[in-house]
């Protein structure tokens, strides 16, 4: 048979009509060019496969905190300081006499206060004294039983306050301790965002029908590229609240302003220079301000440990624990081994703790103590995009989980000047009567009813600006590997 000229397309006609080697389009091969154009159709599945499931991880600090309106470039809070005069890493001269406070501590210690010197080294040697004289950061102590000093160590010693003795008729006590507070301070910042379309490509339909966690669905593409752009940018917002840290002086951010964008002292619309700032995220204020758990076993021992700890901060009676996979079930576990039902020590959990009806090896929520926690898994810590691809990897910077108090605390407000209730975690957004820039969206271009500009597309822009304030951050725990 002879050959058609020219040949439209990639198909050569045969005498009988049977499918070869030179008439059968591949639609994903190379034969056909990955289109519609060939003989047979295949069997086409037009929806999208979600092989990821949910693939978003925001949604803890709606949990957990709550957001409220500021109209300043920073916020500040005061946190109330410890009520009872300690201090910690004393040292004491070799006359076995004197004590002295650390210098970066100021010492308000005066004669006729009665203390407590604990030395951690050797407990048995705790020493029971009265102040005497005091000059700036020393003061000479003199024990109620001992002779002297003699048997402490000569560094890291523990020292508090708990009382006062007065001869008969001598003049009033010389004290004079003037409250305190510890001032924190953060910083917004400017998170943005856009998704571009022309106009061509919004009037184009797909094959294959989308579908996002927002509820989009349908056969335009762009609908689907713009849901998962603000669906990212929400993420984003989160993550930046978790996640950020605030520059430091000599940090590439730092030194190199002039190699980013926006930065490097140029002058802004009010003509101040713009500096790097960065903001303070949760891990961050939790790793400078808090406790960290590292190498947490999942024994009794490990977590009576942390509850001790509890016991010398606020001691709040409900927290929350939000882990990654594999410290739940390490909490699981240690919690299995405490039940005595079924064999092997194995929990029943639910229905009764009865073996014919149910076995749970899961836990929600457990008291130990006095405390109440409430266990679940943390989607940002597992998901392999985020902090989840970490799983493999040792030291401080790996994060396992998080303690988070449940309630409120009660700070002073500096703006309001008095006292008031905010929850641990809560998130302060730019706000005015002008503007509001919680989660900000607008079009632009000349498609999809906007109409601001002659360009033939669509913009689709994001903005927030907004910082996290984690109060009282001593009741936080992080776990890390």
């Amino acid at each position: 048979m002879g050959i058609l000229t020219p040949q439209f397309g990639s198909l050569q006609p045969s005498q009988a009509q049977q499918t070869l080697a030179n008439n059968y389009l591949n639609f994903n091969g190379a034969a056909g060019g990955g289109t519609f154009a060939q003989q047979y159709l295949p069997e086409i599945y037009e929806a999208e496969v979600e092989r990821y499931g949910n693939r978003t991880i925001g949604g803890f600090l709606r949990m957990v905190g709550a957001e409220m309106p500021m109209t300043s470039d920073q916020v500040i809070w005061s946190e109330q300081n410890r009520l009872h005069i300690a201090y910690d890493g004393v040292g004491r001269n070799a006359n076995n006499v004197q004590i002295n406070i650390p210098a970066a501590t100021p010492s308000v210690l005066a004669p006729n206060m009665t203390v407590v010197i604990m030395d951690p080294i050797n407990p048995s040697a705790t020493v029971h004294a009265i102040v005497g004289a005091v000059a700036g950061q020393n003061a000479n102590v003199y024990p109620y039983v001992a002779a002297n000093l003699a048997g402490l160590s000569l560094a890291g010693l523990k020292v508090f306050v708990y009382g006062s003795e007065f001869a008969k008729g001598t003049i009033g006590s010389t004290e004079n301790v003037t409250p305190s507070f510890t001032q924190f301070a953060n910083s917004p910042i400017i998170i943005k965002s856009n998704y571009q379309i022309s106009g061509s490509d919004t009037a184009q339909i797909g094959w294959v029908e989308v579908g996002a966690e927002d509820g989009t669905s349908g056969f335009l593409w762009y609908l689907k590229a713009e849901g998962e752009t603000r669906l990212r940018f929400e993420d984003y917002l989160e993550m930046s609240m978790i996640e950020g840290k605030l520059a430091t002086a000599g940090s590439g951010f730092s030194a190199n302003q002039g190699l980013i964008p926006g930065f490097g002292g140029a002058a802004g619309p009010g003509g101040a220079a713009i500096a790097a700032k960065g903001t303070q995220g949760l891990f961050d204020a939790v790793q400078s301000r808090g406790n960290v758990m590292a190498g947490y076993g999942g024994t009794l021992t490990d977590f009576d440990a942390i509850l001790q700890n509890l016991d010398s901060q606020g001691a709040i009676e409900e927290n929350m624990l939000f882990l990654d996979r594999g410290t739940e079930l390490t909490f699981d576990n240690m919690l299995a081994q405490q039940n005595s039902y079924g064999a092997g020590g194995t929990s029943y959990g639910v229905f009764e703790n009865s073996e014919e009806m149910a076995l749970n090896l899961g836990f929600s929520g457990f008291r130990r103590g006095s405390y109440d926690f409430y266990k679940t898994s943390w989607k940002y810590l597992n998901d392999a995009s985020t902090r989840g691809g970490s799983g493999n990897f040792t030291g401080g910077d790996n994060i396992d989980g998080l303690l988070v108090p449940a309630g409120t605390s009660t700070v002073y407000d500096q703006l309001l000047g008095t006292n008031i209730r905010r929850p641990f975690l809560h998130v302060r957004y730019r706000a005015s009567q002008a503007d509001d820039r919680r989660m900000k969206s607008w079009i632009t271009g000349s498609v999809g009813g906007a109409a601001t500009t002659t360009a033939d597309f669509m913009q689709v822009s994001f903005l927030s600006e907004r910082c996290l304030v984690t109060q009282a951050a001593n009741n936080f725990v992080l776990f890390t590997a």
